[in-house]
């Protein structure tokens, strides 16, 4: 039975995308274990660090700042990094 159950996660795993989730925060540690990025991830961590620099930047107050800086550290933990390829990211 436990084996069974062993498979069926290792199937879900291969059928769902979590297995190959990449996030901004993977290819920031792939860059800094000296890890060759695609052309895309380079595009996705420059888009990101664009945006976010532009999102902190219109901030207001500390509280304002202090706020959006722990929602875009979410999405560098928990969006694929391919919602970075994403034309309203660039520029």
């Amino acid at each position: 039975m436990e084996n069974q159950n062993s498979n069926n996660i290792k199937n879900l795993l291969k059928q769902n995308s979590i297995k190959n989730f990449v996030s901004i925060n993977d290819l920031r540690d792939k860059e800094y274990n000296n890890t060759l990025l695609t052309h895309d991830e380079r595009i996705a961590l420059k888009n990101f660090d664009r945006f976010r620099v532009k999102c902190l930047s219109q901030k207001k107050s500390e509280k304002e700042f202090h706020n959006t800086y722990q929602q875009l550290q979410v999405m560098a933990n928990l969006s694929s990094f391919k919602e970075f390829l994403k034309e309203e990211y660039y520029g």
